[in-house]
């Protein structure tokens, strides 16, 4: 993956496109954080894999309150 920066990216947009059409994957970048993505119309996206870890762990029931006297205790000064 080829990351550019805003300004590479409007001057070269033509030869960007050009690698984008063969299957690369641009990654345009302004002042060093990436904004956008340039790829293929099109390519394959990437399923999300969603409840790929179902029936491997177990959420308590009493989960939201799991550590309230503790955390209360270091709110309010009891507890260092």
């Amino acid at each position: 993956m080829t990351t550019v920066n805003m300004h590479e990216a409007k001057t070269h947009l033509s030869r960007l496109a050009d690698a984008a059409a063969a299957g690369e994957v641009i990654t345009i970048a302004k002042a060093g954080r990436p904004v956008a993505k340039l790829t293929r119309v099109d390519a394959p996206e990437t399923p999300r894999r969603l409840g790929f870890l179902a029936g491997q762990a177990h959420i308590p029931d009493d989960f939201d309150e799991l550590g309230g006297d503790v955390i209360s205790d270091l709110f309010e000064g009891r507890r260092t």
